[in-house]
């Protein structure tokens, strides 16, 4: 384990070259290496020298995290690194785990999207995460705000697995808001995975490689709502690369939040509407298992659905009040008082230029 560590902390030793290096000169001889042998391989002084001394607090720290419950570090060549994510170019060389390893292996799809979501890209992730999880898949996502933090809610409301990749060590739980939804997954069987050293703090360029991992680990990724420059596109763009199936969600022409989706569409991704335009791509990942769409009988029918026909004519995009009482044809006053039923009664929001449903039928 100490031989792993040691590797990833040389300067200039990636996933790619170490791996390289390490199908020259396996582990167990790398670790017997003298620094002439160590030159040979092509290692250069400095590279020999944090080999042969290394970064002693660092592995200290290091090895106080795995001490503690359900920490482990799973390396490229452990049974239980996962082989969706082996199979990928740039696998991270070792991955910090807490929680269940196996939660990496299970049949995953990754969930992506804005850090400020439209109450429409929520509900999109919400009811799209609890259908698939219900149908059997895992949601893995990166913990961040947003519809990241959604899809995670989503698959742990719907009582099922759900794995997070973070962008910072496991001891440092990134954005702060999320370390009881960090919590919360690793109470339900999941798992928290990253392959920088526990006490790595906050690094902008290292949130490019979390992506990579998110959709290395899954079957698929599924952008719920993206702007055109959106870090979400730089993981949809590691999944075609890793030659895994990408699903966007559509949204308003009129939402900049949608255009990267719409930009994913028009090149080539799978356009999802619900829950069966993923499952019905993926049966040729999942061999046997049997992937289904829940029922219509086996979800929730809400009680006491409103039949007044205000309520048809509030989108899931922004609707402004002058259009619904025009579409309603009711006098504004009157709009104003069922509108204000309506958002009591959980079915509608109020949002900058409107309101927007909230609820399906």
């Amino acid at each position: 384990m100490e031989a792993w560590l040691r590797l990833v902390n040389l300067p200039g030793i990636g996933p790619i070259r170490g791996r390289q290096l390490l199908e020259r000169c396996p582990m167990a001889e790398l670790r017997m290496a003298d620094a002439g042998q160590l030159r040979q391989l092509g290692l250069s002084d400095q590279q020999i020298a944090c080999w042969i001394s290394p970064d002693q607090r660092r592995l200290t720290r290091a090895f106080s995290w795995l001490a503690q419950d359900s920490n482990q570090l799973v390396t490229l060549d452990d049974p239980a690194y996962p082989l969706m994510l082996r199979e990928t170019v740039g696998a991270p060389l070792l991955l910090f785990v807490q929680g269940r390893c196996e939660a990496l292996s299970a049949p995953l799809l990754a969930v992506v999207g804005s850090r400020q979501p439209t109450p429409g890209g929520r509900q999109a992730a919400q009811y799209l995460g609890s259908d698939l999880v219900q149908a059997g898949l895992g949601l893995c996502s990166g913990l961040a705000l947003g519809i990241d933090g959604v899809a995670h809610q989503a698959a742990l409301q719907a009582q099922g697995l759900t794995v997070a990749v973070l962008g910072t060590g496991l001891a440092q739980i990134y954005p702060r808001r999320h370390v009881a939804l960090a919590q919360a997954i690793l109470e339900q069987g999941g798992a928290l995975v990253s392959e920088f050293w526990p006490d790595e703090g906050v690094r902008a360029e290292n949130f490019p490689r979390r992506n990579r991992i998110i959709s290395g680990l899954s079957m698929g990724t599924l952008v719920v709502e993206a702007a055109e420059q959106s870090g979400s596109l730089i993981t949809a763009r590691f999944a075609l690369e890793q030659g895994r199936e990408l699903f966007a969600v559509p949204g308003s022409w009129q939402n900049p939040q949608a255009r990267g989706c719409h930009r994913l569409i028009q090149q080539g991704a799978k356009l999802v509407c619900c829950a069966a335009d993923i499952l019905e791509e993926l049966g040729h990942f999942l061999g046997n298992q049997d992937l289904h769409a829940p029922s219509q009988a086996s979800q929730e029918t809400p009680a006491h659905l409103p039949t007044d026909n205000l309520l048809d004519n509030v989108g899931y995009e922004a609707t402004d009040i002058d259009t619904i009482a025009a579409l309603s044809r009711y006098p504004i006053e009157q709009v104003m008082g069922k509108l204000i039923e309506l958002e009591l009664l959980g079915w509608i929001a109020s949002v900058p230029g409107g309101y927007v449903r909230t609820r399906r039928d």
